[in-house]
């Protein structure tokens, strides 16, 4: 058994708040789920970044005080970039590992003087309401961000500089994807304390995060259908064809088609499941 989980044995049976100074990653792990854990081992890995980074950092500084680092073509402009690589790389996958063992900054005065049950619908409101919907859309954004950049072979302002930078902004892309997994296996955690996690519970519990990936699955559907079937050579022509377009409604309203499909579906989907829903799964 580890310090961390001695810790937490000792704390737990002495009826005083859990606290692992080693690894955060340790406290609560009985209540962790599949996801949860997957989550904490890839972010143990990506830990190992930070003595690296120190490495890099020392080494510069020692460089540049013997006046190995200067201007023109013997500098290196490269240690600055893998900096930049390194800290960034860290930092995100940094969030997925503190959304899954809550040791983000809660910047919130009433949450500790909450009820436990009251606590965890307020985790799972900001977590799936809130949080998730956020970094969809990091996603979604990123996503193009990191197109143009492995199109264009996109490198370093510096002649030496590290040249491969479509690298980082692809792991910029998906490390937002590994952030949206920890969010959502600790929406399910949170969920399962208060609520019977069925299906039907999960989707209604997280129905604008639901509403919008369907969106998104529509509309890069429909983006890469439309590249296929018409002269359209990017995706920025394809997304001129008919599919995009707004409609009318009653009322002088108007809306997108994507939109509407997404709201047709979405409501198709609950439909579905609700008639197939557990009938217990409302227990609490």
């Amino acid at each position: 058994m580890s310090d961390a989980i001695q810790a937490e044995t000792v704390a737990q049976d002495a009826g005083g708040p859990v606290v692992a100074i080693s690894d955060p990653g340790e406290v609560g792990r009985a209540e962790h789920n599949r996801g949860d854990r997957f989550i904490v081992q890839v972010s143990n890995f990506f830990a190992w970044i930070f003595p690296i980074l120190m490495v890099v950092i020392v080494a510069q500084v020692l460089l540049r005080n013997l006046g190995r680092i200067g201007i023109g073509p013997g500098n290196q402009a490269w240690m600055d970039d893998l900096q930049w690589w390194l800290y960034g790389a860290a930092v995100l996958i940094g969030v997925a590992y503190a959304v899954t063992t809550n040791s983000h900054v809660r910047v919130d005065i009433f949450y500790d003087g909450y009820p436990e049950r009251k606590q965890r619908w307020i985790d799972i409101f900001g977590l799936s309401w809130l949080f998730l919907p956020f970094i969809i859309l990091c996603w979604d954004v990123t996503l193009a961000y990191a197109l143009q950049s492995i199109a264009s072979g996109e490198g370093s302002s510096s002649p030496n500089g590290l040249h491969g930078l479509y690298f980082l902004k692809s792991f910029v892309n998906v490390a937002f994807l590994l952030v949206a997994v920890a969010t959502w296996f600790a929406y399910l955690r949170m969920l399962a304390k208060v609520k019977k996690p069925t299906l039907w519970n999960q989707l209604v519990y997280a129905l604008p995060s639901v509403a919008f990936a369907i969106n998104l699955a529509i509309y890069y559907a429909a983006l890469g259908i439309a590249m296929l079937v018409t002269d359209a050579e990017t995706a920025r022509e394809a997304s001129r064809t008919w599919f995009f377009d707004e409609i009318d409604l009653p009322f002088n309203q108007e809306m997108k088609i994507t939109v509407l499909t997404t709201l047709i579906v979405t409501a198709a989907v609950l439909a579905v499941v609700y008639l197939t829903r557990d009938k217990d799964g409302d227990a609490a």
